[in-house]
């Protein structure tokens, strides 16, 4: 064979070559996309969707712990659902196979308990005290003809800086500012001030100066400790005796920073009107909370997806007197779905709504739906989401699947909701992931 010849087919060997290499590695790095692991409730048949990139099969080790229907597991595909059979709590590992061949990745499946919970809907009162005392503003403090200065801003304490002791002492609320403030400044001592910034904890001396036109001693700071609004229950889980409810983070009004929870409580709550949502303008529910209203349960943690503490009994007014399946993130599909709210006094009523869209999320994350209020009457009512409807819970299939979060603004018939997976997680109803790592290795 002569040498241009040669040359030729040895090239084209090379071009055929990375052609099959690229065919290869392509799938292997979408195999090593799909998740880790997938949780699913005992004796409840669940499909689950896994974006293959080529045709595979799928085995388990445990199937007295998880079964496959034996047609589906043959042939997995992007269209095609795996369908499980979970037998029992335990533990299971689903390897998947390229072309029914080529171990490619293990799936670790958890069966848990099988999991319900009392759908809310109530509209609910919310009263938070923080940690401390939030800073949410300066202010000058006059202390001379034309001497004016911040004491607060001269410590370097910033908007949204949470202080949590003064002089030693931890701060329940602004009560007992005034007294240390008033008792440095006669004695011309600074005080040492403990505060948090996020994560980080930072101390600080604050000198009082003496305001000489309101001839008191000032810091230069704005401060709050409490906060109140109006919102929705999520959930109730009797198992448990907690709650769940809002879907977002409660945070300051002034300084968008989250309110780090000391106490507080849910009370029952009565909607008297409602501000319609238009284009730009998101509505609200008008409410109050009722004369010597009921306290529904104390606020113990106010994260991300809502606020959580106790509970020991289902709420008045409730749809359901008794739990029903809850879905975690990937069995919630687009399609047709319903929230509960209230729209007028006390009365829970179901709305319907269209998912347009499912975000995949294997981890804790916001906005994980796209829902869009079909319901003409509550179109007509509230012109889609209001303020205070967040925490509405989304049922689909008869299962509790997330909880509205927020509303467009420029299409207020659109919103957001979360996954019911997480707000249980912070609820301390199901476990998290790391903590299930943890105590396997343990």
């Amino acid at each position: 064979m002569n040498s241009p010849l040669r040359k030729k087919l040895l090239g084209l060997l090379f071009v055929f070559f990375l052609c099959v290499l690229s065919q290869a590695v392509q799938p292997m790095q979408s195999y090593a996309s799909l998740p880790d692991e997938v949780q699913v409730f005992a004796g409840r048949q669940t499909d689950v969707r896994l974006a293959v990139p080529a045709a595979s099969s799928a085995v388990v080790d445990r199937p007295d712990i998880v079964g496959l229907d034996q047609q589906s597991a043959l042939k997995v595909t992007r269209q095609m659902p795996l369908h499980l059979h979970p037998q029992q709590t335990g533990h299971a590992k689903l390897t998947l196979k390229l072309w029914g061949k080529i171990p490619v990745k293990t799936v670790n499946v958890k069966v848990i308990p099988d999991l319900r919970v009392v759908p809310g809907g109530q509209t609910i009162g919310v009263k938070v005290k923080s940690a401390g005392i939030l800073v949410v503003g300066h202010h000058l403090v006059r202390s001379g003809a034309d001497e004016r200065k911040s004491p607060g801003e001269a410590a370097g304490i910033k908007l949204g800086d949470l202080i949590t002791h003064m002089d030693g002492k931890r701060l329940d609320g602004v009560s007992g500012v005034a007294e240390a403030v008033e008792l440095a400044g006669k004695q011309s001592k600074g005080i040492d001030v403990v505060l948090k910034r996020g994560d980080e904890t930072i101390k600080t001396k604050l000198t009082p100066a003496y305001d000489a036109e309101d001839k008191a001693w000032r810091l230069g700071l704005y401060i709050r400790d409490s906060a109140a609004g109006v919102g929705t229950l999520t959930f109730y889980a009797p198992d448990q005796g907690v709650y769940g409810a809002l879907g977002h983070v409660i945070t300051d009004m002034n300084t968008q920073t989250s309110i780090v929870v000391g106490s507080g409580q849910i009370v029952q709550s009565n909607v008297t009107s409602i501000a319609k949502s238009e284009t730009g303008d998101p509505g609200e529910k008008r409410a109050h909370f009722l004369k010597e209203s009921k306290i529904l349960g104390n606020i113990e943690r106010n994260t991300a997806f809502g606020i959580f503490g106790k509970m020991s009994q289902n709420p008045e007014h409730s749809l359901y007197k008794q739990g029903i399946p809850v879905a975690f993130s990937h069995e919630v599909k687009e399609g047709p779905a319903e929230i509960l709210t209230v729209v007028e006094g006390q009365q829970v009523e179901r709305f319907a709504i269209d998912i347009v869209h499912v975000a995949d999320q294997s981890e804790p994350a916001t906005k994980g739906l796209v829902l869009r209020i079909t319901d003409p009457k509550l179109i007509d009512k509230t012109g889609g989401i209001v303020q205070g409807m967040s925490g509405s819970p989304i049922v689909q299939n008869g299962k509790l699947i997330g909880a509205v979060t927020h509303v467009f603004v420029n299409d207020p018939k659109s919103g957001y909701g979360c996954f019911i997976e997480w707000m249980l997680q912070d609820a301390g109803v199901m476990m998290k992931k790391e903590q299930s790592k943890n105590l396997k290795a343990g």
